[in-house]
């Protein structure tokens, strides 16, 4: 099947940055029907079916976008899962934040049913997803990617090919370990402003103005002063990759000790935190420095 074949895409994992992706594939001219587990959907233009294997058996190219390996696999195998349902021709876009470990197992099932398979996790947020400007890590063949690249295209500004099969996963957990570890960064540097007794709102607007704070962190600081913790990247979610980086890490005996602290502080802020926007941690942080003045108070 080519490129030009692939008119009807299947969408499993089809929450709140599937959604949005959907939309600009469907302005891209494709035809979408998705599975959720809750069989719900934000998006009333796409059919939502009983199964990731009834989604296969109508795709033409399926997109996998679930949260972690055991949704990984749970979606792919048994009676009800995408290889009970799928055409050997058909084309499978992981873009799931998995480990390294089960985007090889991926590419492997895909050698073995003769499926074209493709990791490609992407780096950017709902805001991205929105306006289809994610940035595509793929790993896989060159022939898989020329194939899928039309799609990728609708849904990003740019398309990295990061190597072989499994390259993607572990390119994705390099950018999210350097997310995660500066935003742990920014909010220790935070509370140590706001402990030294800055005016917060001076605190804030500065590091608005800086270059050492990137796009992104900036607009988790933002978020941050007014209180703001709506999700855009949940908690649980980056305190997830944090674990499959550091896990990652240690299988190849990679020095990352700022990223083991950053995955404590992010595992710590899930426990609180688990449902909002990661930049949740700065407000814990913030919290505990309040906290901190109250017992000062009341000791003086």
């Amino acid at each position: 099947m080519s490129q030009t074949d692939i008119k009807t895409i299947g969408f499993i994992g089809y929450g709140a940055m599937g959604v949005r992706m959907g939309a600009n594939l469907r302005r891209a001219g494709y035809r979408l029907v998705a599975y959720t587990p809750s069989g719900k959907s934000a998006d009333p233009q796409t059919p939502i079916l009983e199964s990731p294997k009834a989604v296969a058996e109508q795709s033409d190219a399926i997109i996998l976008c679930v949260p972690n390996d055991s949704a990984q696999a749970s979606s792919l195998l048994g009676d009800k899962g995408i290889l009970a349902g799928i055409r050997p021709d058909t084309l499978l876009i992981d873009c799931s934040t998995v480990s390294p470990g089960a985007a090889d197992k991926l590419a492997e099932i895909g050698r073995q049913h003769g499926i074209a398979v493709l990791d490609a996790p992407m780096s950017g947020s709902t805001p991205e997803a929105e306006k289809g400007e994610l940035v595509m890590l793929v790993g896989g063949e060159d022939a898989a990617l020329e194939r899928a690249r039309p799609i990728l295209e609708a849904v990003s500004k740019a398309i990295v090919h990061a190597g072989p099969a499994g390259s993607g996963a572990r390119l994705k957990l390099v950018i999210n370990g350097i997310m995660g570890a500066t935003l742990n960064i920014v909010a220790e540097g935070v509370g140590y402003g706001l402990s030294a007794g800055l005016d917060r709102d001076m605190l804030f607007e500065a590091l608005s103005q800086v270059a050492v704070i990137s796009p992104h962190h900036k607009r988790k600081l933002a978020a941050a002063q007014r209180q703001d913790f709506s999700p855009q990247f949940p908690t649980r979610l980056m305190s997830k990759d944090m674990g499959l980086l550091t896990d990652a890490g240690r299988d190849v005996n990679a020095f990352m000790p700022s990223m083991a602290v950053a995955d404590q502080a992010l595992g710590l802020a899930r426990a609180n935190h688990a449902d909002e926007d990661y930049s949740a941690l700065i407000g814990a942080i913030e919290h505990s420095v309040v906290q901190a003045r109250g017992k000062g108070d009341k000791t003086s």
